[in-house]
């Protein structure tokens, strides 16, 4: 009796591993679904920065300090409100998918645009009074003149950050991004020949690096364009429609509480990399800080797959009315990320010291970018987390709280600690750059905490009551 009760519990438990081993192998598939074409997208998108970053950098440090200035600071600035108010188009795509409201996401797009594009342009003078606001924050005038000239070739290039990022979230929520991954790789594929060509070739210097990353960004958009406008996505785009501006007003809160959790983030960094101007010989200081800052940004970018796919999933899920399912791809996503991290926390502890030779040929920025090696990798390693949490909080439109985090973590203790250790320990850009990952860490405890608290039955009642409030009937409905 006592070997056949033995002889039944081991059988269970092996039925059970093996189903847990077929769960966590269909939910990578659908996690890898989402996340691959997006972390390709991004990569090689990012990618195009980092290469003009480069480019400029061999013609010029000081243009090269210029460039930091801006990408870092105007254009981190302007983006974190871009992509923070469309990652509400994230959340409701995501939400009206998995509800199979399918009609309601082309809705959801155009509305997005409008938010976007009338914020944006608010925001011009952002780039067009770029080397006025640096003299006021007391950067060098060789600098500030540099960077003035770069900002306005750079406002081509966010105009086209408002359709490039709405068009993926919208797609990749009904997981048709892979248009999205072969279209980044083709842009990447010519701005590399094209920067060359303006560069090198025809020796339009700056002006021509620039132009070649304005010309590469329109060429995604408007390959996203022909693909949904050419039918590619006939049950999600309806066309051009005037419901777009019906409950827009929910939208711009639901936009503003996903804007200012992203900025949050992203402007962290840009004030990180303000602090290094103040530092002695800041144009080394920053152009070391920018650099290191880009490569982890450009590994960033893989995290943000994972966002992705973490967003989709929950939402998704939510969206069916699934609270265990939901709970079940949370864990998944998040330990998928986390090894990848690691074997870039290695790679960055291997190679780190020959990373400033990519950007500069200038020993003094190569021997700073060598310095930073180590808290670099442990950069990479954190930044493959806290994404992840963020994304699975924008699939629930847990943004606000996301926000508060992100405003005690990062501001109440990243910035403090980076600027006591940079400024009254001598650390310089060293400390700065651990006071950064103290927030970093900070804030993925405090994510980790908030997710593991949620009530996910009662969020699966809120999206149901969220998607009743906005619905709209599709023309096809009688």
């Amino acid at each position: 009796m006592d070997s056949g009760i033995k002889e039944t519990l081991l059988s269970s438990n092996t039925e059970q591993k093996s189903d847990l081993k077929g769960n966590i192998c269909d939910e990578s598939k659908k996690i890898w679904r989402v996340a691959l074409p997006s972390i390709i997208s991004r990569v090689t998108s990012f990618g195009t920065i980092v290469v003009t970053q480069s480019f400029i950098g061999h013609i010029c440090s000081t243009d090269l300090a210029g460039y930091a200035l801006v990408q870092t600071l105007s254009v981190r600035f302007v983006y974190g409100i871009v992509m923070g108010m469309s990652s509400a188009t994230e959340t409701l795509c995501g939400q009206a998918f998995g509800a199979k409201q399918y009609h309601m996401m082309g809705i959801f797009l155009q509305r997005s645009w409008l938010v976007n594009l009338v914020t944006l342009t608010i925001l011009l003078p952002v780039f067009l009074l770029a080397r006025q606001i640096f003299e006021l924050l007391g950067e060098e005038e060789s600098i500030t003149k540099s960077a003035g000239n770069i900002s306005l070739w750079f406002i081509a290039f966010v105009y086209s950050v408002v359709f490039s990022t709405t068009i993926q979230m919208y797609l990749q929520a009904q997981q048709k991004n892979m248009v999205i991954a072969w279209l980044s790789v083709f842009q990447l594929l010519i701005h590399i020949p094209l920067s060359w060509l303006f560069v090198y070739v025809l020796n339009w210097g700056v002006p021509g690096a620039m132009g070649a990353l304005c010309i590469s960004s329109w060429f995604l958009v408007f390959g996203e364009f022909v693909y949904i406008f050419g039918g590619w996505c006939p049950d999600s785009w309806k066309g051009f429609t005037f419901a777009a501006l019906k409950d827009i007003f929910p939208v711009v809160k639901l936009s503003i509480s996903s804007g200012v959790m992203i900025c949050l983030e992203l402007w962290y960094y840009a004030i990180l990399v303000l602090l290094a101007g103040y530092m002695k010989n800041a144009e080394v200081a920053i152009s070391a800080f920018s650099i290191c800052l880009n490569v982890t940004a450009w590994e960033f970018m893989i995290s943000l797959g994972f966002m992705g796919a973490a967003v989709v999933r929950v939402a998704n899920e939510l969206g069916r009315g699934d609270a265990k399912a939901t709970k079940f791809s949370i864990k998944v996503v998040i330990s998928t990320s986390f090894l990848i991290g690691i074997i870039f926390w290695v790679l960055c502890l291997i190679f780190g010291n020959k990373l400033g030779y990519l950007f500069s040929n200038e020993e003094e920025v190569v021997q700073s970018v060598s310095d930073l090696s180590i808290p670099l990798a442990f950069s990479v390693l954190f930044n493959s987390l806290y994404p992840v949490l963020s994304g699975v909080a924008i699939g629930s439109g847990l943004q606000t709280k996301v926000a508060v985090l992100n405003l005690i973590c990062f501001y109440g203790i990243g910035l403090p600690v980076g600027a006591a250790l940079g400024y009254v320990t001598h650390l310089q850009v060293k400390g700065i750059w651990i006071g950064m990952i103290s927030g970093v860490v900070t804030v993925t405890l405090a994510l980790s905490i908030m997710t593991w608290r949620t009530n996910w039955d009662e969020e699966v009642s809120k999206t149901s009551a969220r998607l009743k409030r906005w619905y709209l009937k599709s023309s096809d409905e009688k």
